[in-house]
């Protein structure tokens, strides 16, 4: 192990020294990416500015990280104990995970004030994907266990106690090693749009008209160590109790309730279902504009919006240019969406073929994923441009880490027994992977793609906001700097409606295969 981590340390600092040599060789490069010895120098300037704005990220992140990821543990266990429940706020949980973060920032910072943007923020992004992970979890059990409760009479709550959140467990971490990046980039995008003084975020969104990328990649580096400080810390806990949840033995089958309880229904009732699902987002949007003092203007409602682009007197131009926009970014985040999961999907089959590899490669995944992004956009400018691969680029930044997280865990929780049986028989890692991992954690598989699926939309809206100019992240961007909020909520609730379909294709597929 020792042996890894200097070889692993050797490669880092290999790499440091390139990037000196070529920041200091080509002025181009040096202009747009400042080398390592400029970031610290940087650093050194600045280092009395950094730690009030530290602390400050910290302090909504963490607290938007408590908040979100209670209410998702919470939310999992009531799903898992009541898929009713579950089937009627789907459409609420997809659409709180796939509501562009440049819409909600900056009404969230015309509605509150001080850092409960910035808190809100980070909660809302953290929610599903610790969610999602905790019902996975609260779900793939052993049978058998199930039958040993309720042979001594147990009933529901005595299985979700005794069995459910215990072999849930490393789920639960899985999701919160997400959730702690994530956070921190919530928090920061609460606070490009609140205004406060102090954070990451604000000191970015300051310094972007310095024309200065060592402090912008300082800026981007700090954010980074943040984050990778939160990831590290339930990495090592899901390290230390992975152990004590893996089955000893080869359960004969999975449990029957792992994907939803709601397959069993008759059509119509589960048609009936979706249709709650589908009403149920705009039902309380309704309702917490009517228990609010909020102006109609700033934020209409469902009817407004609906009449916006159907019959109002601007609705076929409004139209017209969703459309347009859409055509240029729905393209893009499939190309995207498709690409991210495949590279989680190689790097998470390489745990079980070359684990050495993995960690190799877990680092830099780390730190494109925890890097906000726009401190990331001169180094996509520079290799990619501002069109089409910069856009698809994004996305798949956006959409590799946490699916590659879901897919890792999946892969982990294989029985060993299942892995000695083939190396009994005299297959290798590859064999492994293809007739044991694979088919194993094909629950994590499609966990990963509803997980990341509102994600790739989302990053190429952010590509298009920061980059091309072109989308609907432009058009968003566009109309709220005009004080279009019309046409700023009817994309979003567009871009929320694809997130949902996209969701509920892969639900289909994960019913038909499983």
């Amino acid at each position: 192990m020792k042996r890894e981590q200097i070889k692993t340390g050797l490669w880092l600092l290999g790499a440091l020294l390139l990037w000196e040599a070529i920041g200091r060789a080509i002025p181009t490069v040096r202009d747009v990416i400042a080398s390592p010895s400029l970031i610290l120098a940087q650093y050194w300037s600045d280092a009395d500015l950094y730690i009030p704005h530290i602390v400050a990220t910290v302090r909504s992140a963490s607290l938007g990280f408590l908040l979100g990821n209670f209410v998702a543990v919470a939310s999992a266990i009531l799903f898992c104990r009541f898929p009713l429940v579950e089937a009627a706020f789907r459409g609420v949980n997809i659409a709180l995970f796939a509501m562009p973060a440049i819409v909600v920032g900056p009404v969230l910072a015309i509605i509150f004030s001080d850092n409960l943007p910035q808190i809100i923020l980070a909660a809302l992004v953290v929610y599903f994907p610790t969610m999602a992970a905790t019902l996975v979890g609260l779900r793939d059990i052993d049978p058998r266990l199930l039958d040993v409760v309720r042979t001594y009479g147990g009933g529901g709550n005595a299985i979700m106690r005794f069995v459910r959140l215990r072999s849930a467990l490393p789920a639960i971490l899985a999701g919160l090693r997400t959730a702690a990046p994530l956070s921190v980039l919530g928090a920061i995008l609460g606070e490009f749009g609140s205004g406060v003084r102090w954070g990451l975020g604000s000191f970015l969104l300051g310094s972007l008209g310095d024309a200065n990328p060592a402090r912008l990649l300082g800026i981007g580096f700090a954010a980074t160590a943040v984050a990778m400080a939160g990831y590290g810390v339930f990495a090592w806990m899901g390290q230390r109790t992975l152990g004590a949840t893996l089955a000893v033995t080869i359960a004969p089958d999975r449990s029957p309730d792992q994907i939803s309880a709601t397959a069993r229904y008759p059509w119509s009732q589960r048609a009936a279902l979706l249709a709650v699902a589908i009403i149920m987002p705009f039902l309380l949007w309704w309702l917490i504009l009517r228990a609010s003092d909020i102006s109609p203007i700033i934020a209409p409602g469902p009817l407004e919006t609906a009449r916006y682009l159907v019959s109002g007197p601007e609705s076929a131009d409004a139209r017209a240019a969703l459309l347009s926009a859409l055509g240029q970014t729905l393209p893009l985040a499939g190309l995207g969406l498709v690409c991210g999961i495949a590279a989680a999907f190689v790097v998470a089959a390489l745990t079980v073929v070359s684990p050495a590899v993995a960690r190799a490669i877990l680092p830099a995944a780390m730190l494109l994923q925890s890097m906000p992004l726009i401190a990331l956009v001169p180094l996509v400018l520079l290799l990619f441009g501002r069109d089409t691969a910069a856009s698809v680029v994004i996305a798949v930044l956006v959409v590799f880490f946490p699916a590659y997280v879901m897919l890792a865990q999946g892969f982990a929780l294989v029985p060993r027994p299942a892995r000695e049986l083939v190396q009994v028989y005299g297959g290798n890692r590859t064999t492994e992977l293809v007739l044991v991992s694979v088919p194993y954690a094909a629950s994590y598989l499609f966990a990963a793609a509803k997980l990341v699926a509102p994600r790739a939309l989302l990053g190429v809206m952010v590509a298009e906001w920061l980059l091309s100019g072109k989308g609907l992240g432009n058009l968003l961007n566009t109309s709220r700097g005009l004080l279009d909020y019309d046409m700023v909520w009817a994309g979003a609730v567009i871009s929320i409606l694809i997130s949902v379909a996209a969701y509920e294709t892969v639900s289909m597929i994960e019913r038909l295969v499983c």
